[in-house]
This record gives structure tokens, sequence and C-alpha cells, in this order.
């Protein structure tokens, strides 16, 4: 085993026996997790090779010496260690079952959300917020970094994700994980790979070539891996060409080790370890939530293992390593993370607020009904219990602000799961940026009650809503619960309708051209309510870009069936007892979402990257610097109001029909009212390669460049000639 070589002692030269070299800080982290490991007996590594879900499960209690969150690794006191205190976060820090009782967190906006901003800046923000949060309350490893792209649209977890972009989630997701990791907490990034759907997610196997693969899925790892450094990884529950990914050597030796040269450890996620020998020496270094698997196949039967000689203790050793490592690189060890730190959640609101404020996209708006007025006016809200806060999506990502409204959602692992609107209710916050304003609401059930209300207001403010959640998919893309006749029959009683989209996702929307004016506002998190009003009225010019393709309908899809829930196990650590069912997505391949429509040539509701503003911006100067693959370009805004615009630049090739125009590079821009800026984006060379053998080759050819709106219509551009390129797929220095 090259990555850990046993010290003679095990102590710094320069220190006493008292100061060994593991706690050095200025030593590197390998050679402190070379040494700490060396210094551990064989039980304090198998301590951390299998942990439990740190929350009471089964009539279990919650394990000694944990917070109380996702998982626990106890310390080892005498060598210096803290114990591993991990905590769900995609969203911010999460308190299942309220096993912290009374804690809270900034519930951030939805990653989704995050991805419609197109901004990697605002993701180290958001990430700095849950690191920063997580540290205070004692959590040194933190489970967040959802890089799967949304091949599925209707996947119940998608809110989680980032887009249907490699380059998008890349940029997004490392940038997130770099900000949790700048305040000394461990970061994941997952569900390594794959993973689009939550229907039957424990026994469906994802199928797909390699090539297809590693330009698709694995690229938006890869890039954010780059990005962020991310000290662990979690596998999904699903199966990748028939085999687990928490046991596929493919994904966890081969492609992380081999051609990454990833150098921290792999988790399982909760539930989703299958055996031990095959899975220890296929890559998995820990199984988590071993108290939901079916067996603790990393307890005793590792130690087993180790002793007939079925698994080295050389591996034994790398597992400790790299979890060791890790922490060392954040300063975990250095600066321990402990409960009861300080928290300023006022300045991170407010960051939350921007955030939601930067993704929200407004799809239409015909004849500038937005922004509204502040005269004197009568506003209708409807729906979607807006007198009281926005929608979250459900699961182990949900984060319960105080005050939250909390209605029966759904069940897994013997969990339940809420259904949580937070305390941020788009009629308070609606009236307080318009006070003269009369604002109302409705909820909306009573047609013959809401029609007359309707049709005498002013202004009439749709929420119509679709919830999302961790473990089962929704079941197509509508509108559920007749909110697309409440929507159409307010429409024909009122000409001035706007409809806020709470959905985490795309939806079909047949009625949109029968309303002026749409916002999508995702999961929008503690300060949505302020942001949509924000919007509303011009307090800020919506910035955020759509980051998936609506489609006009699901027939368009790569895939128009889904799983019948009915029919397979969504639950982890549930003894799978049916056949595999497996999942083409190799339909598809690479072209995920606008690229899938540029190849079957179908139109779209909404295209990926649209998004309108309230001001308007031109672009000039462009210029391309074929040695570098770097775009410059001047932005002006032309408009009267403050406003960010985003530059998306997508390649293309006329001579060959089967590259499909991609995302390239992108960047964004913040520009006062006839204020002019320099925008440079470097373009990502893998993009325009494909993947043969081992290596990224770029074909010799003519390739277009242009500075897009959306993925549909270009604005100015320019063709140049490319000589082939190739870049190995393997790592300088590959790890064991």
């Amino acid at each position: 085993m090259s990555n850990v070589t046993h010290e003679a002692s095990g102590m710094d030269s320069h220190s006493s026996s008292r100061h060994p070299l593991w706690l050095n800080p200025a030593r590197t982290p390998d050679e402190r997790a070379r040494a700490a490991t060396a210094a551990m007996d064989e039980a304090q590594k198998l301590s951390w090779m299998s942990g439990p879900m740190a929350i009471p499960v089964g009539g279990e209690a919650k394990p000694e010496g944990a917070i109380g969150s996702a998982g626990y690794f106890p310390a080892m006191p005498a060598l210096g260690i803290p114990a591993q205190q991990q905590s769900d976060a995609s969203l911010g820090i999460g308190n299942l079952e309220n096993v912290r009782p009374g804690d809270t967190a900034t519930a951030l906006p939805s990653s989704l959300m995050l991805g419609a901003s197109f901004d990697s800046d605002l993701a180290r923000e958001t990430g700095r917020i849950v690191g920063a949060e997580g540290h205070a309350k004692g959590f040194n490893v933190v489970l967040g970094g959802g890089a799967n792209l949304l091949r599925e649209p209707r996947g119940g977890r998608i809110f989680e994700y980032v887009s249907e972009d490699p380059l998008l989630t890349g940029r997004i997701v490392g940038g997130s994980i770099a900000g949790i990791q700048s305040q000394h907490v461990v970061s994941t990034i997952k569900h390594y790979a794959i993973n689009p759907e939550e229907t039957g997610r424990v026994m469906v196997s994802s199928d797909i070539g390699e090539a297809a693969l590693r330009e698709s899925d694995l690229l938006a790892f890869e890039m954010a891996i780059e990005i962020g450094k991310p000290g662990a990884i979690m596998p999904g529950y699903n199966l990748v060409n028939g085999e687990w990914a928490s046991e596929n050597r493919f994904l966890l030796s081969e492609v992380l080790r081999r051609d990454w040269g990833y150098q921290g450890w792999v988790m399982s996620d909760w539930g989703a370890t299958h055996s031990t020998v095959k899975a220890v020496l296929a890559g998995l270094d820990v199984q988590s939530g071993a108290n939901i698997d079916p067996a603790p196949y990393f307890g005793a039967p590792l130690a087993e293992a180790v002793a007939t000689g079925r698994v080295s203790a050389a591996r034994l050793d790398q597992s400790m390593y790299r979890q060791l490592r890790s922490l060392f690189a954040v300063g975990a060890v250095d600066y321990p993370a402990m409960p009861g730190g300080a928290i300023d959640y006022a300045a991170h609101k407010r960051i939350a607020q921007r955030a939601a404020e930067g993704g929200i996209v407004l799809l239409r708006n015909e004849g500038a009904l937005l922004p509204l007025g502040q005269g004197p006016q009568h506003i209708l809200l409807v729906g979607a219990h807006a007198d009281q806060g926005v929608l979250s999506g459900g699961g182990s990502s949900c984060v319960t602000p105080e005050g939250s409204l909390k209605m029966d959602g759904a069940s897994f692992a013997g969990l339940s799961l809420e259904k949580v609107y937070h305390p941020s209710s788009p009629l308070k916050a609606i009236a307080a940026v318009a006070p003269r304003a009369v604002v109302t609401y409705d909820d909306g059930r009573d047609l013959d009650r809401v029609l007359p209300l309707a049709a005498k207001a002013d202004t009439v403010i749709i929420f119509a809503e679709l919830w999302r959640s961790e473990g089962e998919d929704v079941q197509g893309l509508s509108l559920p619960d007749g909110q697309e006749a409440l929507i159409t029959r307010i429409a024909a009683h009122n000409p001035r309708v706007i409809v806020v989209l709470e959905t985490g996702g795309p939806v079909l929307m047949p009625w949109r051209e029968s309303v002026p004016a749409i916002l999508h506002a995702f999961y929008a998190g503690s300060c949505g309510g302020e942001a949509i009003a924000a919007l509303l009225f011009g307090h800020v010019s919506p910035s955020g870009r759509l980051p998936f393709t609506i489609p006009l309908s699901e027939e368009d899809l790569p895939r128009s069936a889904q799983i019948d829930p009915q029919t397979v196990v969504s639950n982890p650590g549930q003894l799978v007892d049916r056949p595999v069912v497996h999942r083409d997505y190799g339909i598809e391949g690479a072209d995920i979402g606008y690229r899938w429509f540029s190849r079957i040539k179908r139109p779209v509701a909404y295209p990926f990257g649209h998004g309108l503003s309230y001001t308007r911006f031109a672009h000039s100067d462009f210029a391309l610097d074929r040695e570098t693959l770097t775009v410059s370009l001047c932005v002006t805004n032309t408009g009267r109001v403050h406003g960010a615009e985003v530059v998306q630049i997508y390649a293309l090739r006329e001579d060959e029909p089967a590259f499909q125009p991609r995302l390239v590079g992108f960047g964004k821009i913040m520009l006062k009212a006839g204020a002019s800026g320099l925008v440079t984006v470097p373009l990502e060379p893998r993009l325009l390669a494909r993947v043969e053998g081992v290596s990224w080759r770029r074909a010799s050819g003519t390739y277009r460049f242009e500075i897009r709106r959306d993925a549909l219509t270009p604005i100015l551009g320019e063709s140049i000639f490319l000589p082939e390129w190739e870049q190995s797929l393997r790592h300088e220095t590959p790890i064991d």
C-alpha cells in the first residue's frame, strides 16, 4: 500500500512525547495521517470502519457521545483525535426527528435554486454558512455536495441537485464544497454516481456506456472534486451497470483513485452496504448508518476477514489514513468543532435571501406587468400556504427553522419526513414592501369563493406548488390538486395574474400563455418570502436562469414510463428480494436535458438558461483566445435599473450533427444602469472532446463559440479551427 508507511515512532523529532507528529499543524496532512494511523491498534481502526445512525432508530438509543444527527464515530482521546460528528447538510444543518430539541438552523434555498443563480461565488458563500453553523453546533463532517445530473425531471430529490448540465453542476457544487471546508468541516460529495431516481432507488440499476458516463455524470463529479476537494465521497443507493455503487470497483477504484487521484474516503449511504469483502476490496472505506443495514458488514465480519487474510491489514490502514488525512486537511483536528459556538443567524439569513433573489427565474413578463408599482392597490394571494411560508423539499436534507409549518409528508427507514413550509410568509413580505396596498389571502380550495375575489382584485398572485421528497419520485410533471384549473379559471376573471412556482423542479405549463407573468421560485429557504416580494416589486432585478429544460410534454422525455412504486423497494436497509430493475440511460447517453431536446429536434416550453430581467444588456467586443480557450467580451447595462447578466457560452460544430450544442463556460456580472464591464470566461476543454479509450480526444475541425441568451438563442459568436487535442484520463499520480 503506497499511501500509508509506518513512522518509526510517530513522534516529531522536534517535539516531546506529549506532542506527537500528527498533532503538529506544521506537518502536511499526509505526514500526519500516516503517523496517526501507525500509532493505532486494530480495534481503533475498526471503530472508524463502521458507525451507527446517530439518532434513536427502531428503539435504539442515541449512541453515547453523539450530538445527535446522521452519524457518529467515537473519539480517540489518547491520540488527540476527535469524534466524527456527522450531519445531513444539503441545504443547511439538519435535525432529523428533532433529535437535538429546539436546535434550529438557516434553511438555504434548494441546490437547484443555487444552480439557477449561475454564481459559483454565491455557492461558496452559502457553503460557508453550512460549514460555520455545522462547526458551531459541534459537527466536523457534513453530508452535502449533491452532484447528480437531472436526467429524470420527475425525480423526488432533484431539488438537492444543481442542474442538467455537467459544467454548471461541477462549478456550483465545487464552490459549495470549498465554502463548507473553509470552516474546518469535511464535506462529502454525493450520490456517486448516476442516481437520478428515488422510486426503487435501492434496487434500480442505472445502465449506460462508459464513454457516455464519463462525458456527463462523472464529468460533473470530476470537476466538482477538482474545485472543492471534498474530504469524503458517498456512493448512491443504486446499482450502476448491474453492480451496487457502494461496491462498484470501476467507480470506487478505477475512476476515483486511478483516474482522478482522489485522496479522501468513501463512505456508504445509510443502509447502502451489501457485503464485507467485496465492498472493502472494491474501495468502500466505511459502512455508514450500520444499524439500519441488514448486517454489520464492516463490524465483526470485517475483523474476521482481516484475521483470516481475506482483507489485508494494509487495507484497514488505508481506510483509516484516508479519513484522517481529510480531517487534517480541513483543520478539523486543529480547530475542533464544539457545540454551543456563536452563530450570526441574522447575517446568514441575509445571505440566504440574496441567494434566493439570485436564483428566482422570471419566465414570462408580458406587457411588463412586473415589477409591480407602489401605489394603492388590492393584491390577492392564492394558494400554497402563502400566508404562512414557502415550501421546502422533504427528506434528510430538510431544515426546519423555528416557526415552520409542518404537515404530514412521507416516511422511510423508520423515520417520519414532514412536509415543511419555512416561516417566511409571502403575504407578510409583500405587505411590508407595499404598505399602501391591501394584501389578502385565499387558500384557493373553493373556486366559487375565490373567483369573485379574484375578479375584484387589481392583481392576483397565485402560488402553485409541487412537493418533492427523498424516497419517491413524483408521478408526473403536472401541477397536482386542481392547481392548473385554478390558474386558468382565475386568469379568465382577471388579466393581471402572476404565477409563482414552488415546485422544486420543472412542471408542465399548458396554462402559461393565459397569464402575463410567471416566476419560478423553486424552494426558496429561510427568506424565500422576502426574496419573492423583492423581485415582484423591483427592489431586485431578476437574474436567475433555468438550470433545466421545461418540456412541452412528458412524451418528449427519454423515458416516458416511470417505475411503479408498488413493485419496488425504495427504503434503505431493507433486504431486496426482487429482481433488479434496469433503467437504460444509454438512450440519451451524455446528451442530457437541453442536449437531448436538440438531438431529437423537439420544441420546449422554456429552454435551459432562460430567464428575463427588468433591464437590458448589450454584448460587444467578443474575443476568443484559441491558445488558452478563453472568451472575453464587454457587457453593457443599457436599461434603467441595476441588474446582473449571466453570460452563457455554448460550443457547436456545424459539420458534426452528433455534436449537440453545449455550455462550455459561463460568468455573471452585476452592472449599474449605463455601466459596462469586461467579462472573461475560461472554457472547459473536456466538453469539446469525446472519451476514446483512455483519453479525452478532441477532433480537429471548425468549432463555433456563441454567446447565447439561453441554450437556443444566439447573440453573437465566432467560428475557429481547432487542432486535435488529447489528454489522458489517468491521473499523473494514481492513488491506490
